[in-house]
């Protein structure tokens, strides 16, 4: 059991706040909330229902890789809202992932 039983609202509030353009991994929103897991921001995500306005095609593994494409409608359409963001995907992975990511530490400042 998670230590915030309303950890899947804060997940997605943190989803939320990535600005366009950027990206962030799930452990970086692990960590921040303290989760423990990158897979439980995963799941989070997943049951994040259309019409939400979480911006989960921002989120994305620790290599920059669409690690959550399959969850999507189809398989193209999280590198096809990212890159409508100006966010460049080639193999199913973001180019210049360094210079996009987006730490959610910023909240902070």
């Amino acid at each position: 059991m998670p230590k915030n039983p309303h950890y899947i609202e804060d997940v997605q509030d943190v989803a939320r706040t990535i600005p366009e353009g950027r990206v962030t991994t799930y452990g970086a929103i692990a960590d921040f909330l303290t989760l423990g897991s990158a897979r439980m921001v995963g799941w989070a995500l997943h049951r994040s229902l259309p019409g939400t306005e979480v911006p989960a095609h921002r989120v994305v593994n620790r290599k920059g890789e669409l690690s959550g494409r399959n969850n999507f409608a189809t398989p193209t359409l999280m590198q096809e809202r990212l890159e409508a963001e100006g966010v460049r995907v080639e193999n199913d992975r973001i180019v210049d992932f360094d210079e996009k990511f987006w730490s959610p530490t910023e909240l902070l400042k």
